[in-house]
């Protein structure tokens, strides 16, 4: 079975998604942190990493640093599914997907359960 970590501070949200992403068939660890979501990934071992970039505390970008730079964690697919508008992302677009292996910028407004789950499914092949 699959595991997802699910990096998301609004639990209605997180309880949607994880409720979809089950159904769906995968193990599904949910975070709503930073750290503990690198936490969840040291204890789940994930097989893709969905993650919102406004966190508490700590931001995507500070967990993105941390959990790249854990050798085994490089390869893991991340997919930043965000509130942040597309146009104050796209000055980091370039960044997240060289840099931090960010391969897939999703943002929540426009991002149906679909669109989701068809970005797991899509990582989980190419993986």
């Amino acid at each position: 079975m699959k595991r997802i970590l699910l990096i998301e501070p609004n639990t209605s949200l997180a309880r949607l998604y994880q409720h979809m992403l089950t159904r769906e068939g995968y193990e599904v660890s949910h975070a709503t942190g930073a750290q503990a979501g690198i936490d969840a990934a040291d204890k789940a071992s994930p097989d893709v990493v969905i993650l919102e970039l406004q966190l508490p505390r700590h931001s995507g970008i500070e967990f993105l640093h941390e959990f790249r730079s854990y050798a085994e964690w490089w390869e893991v697919p991340v997919i930043v599914n965000t509130a942040i508008p597309p146009s104050k992302l796209e000055p980091a677009q370039d960044a997240l997907k060289a840099d931090l292996g960010v391969r897939t910028i999703l943002y929540k407004p426009r991002a149906t359960l679909a669109l989701l789950s068809q970005a797991v499914n899509e990582q989980l092949l190419s993986s």
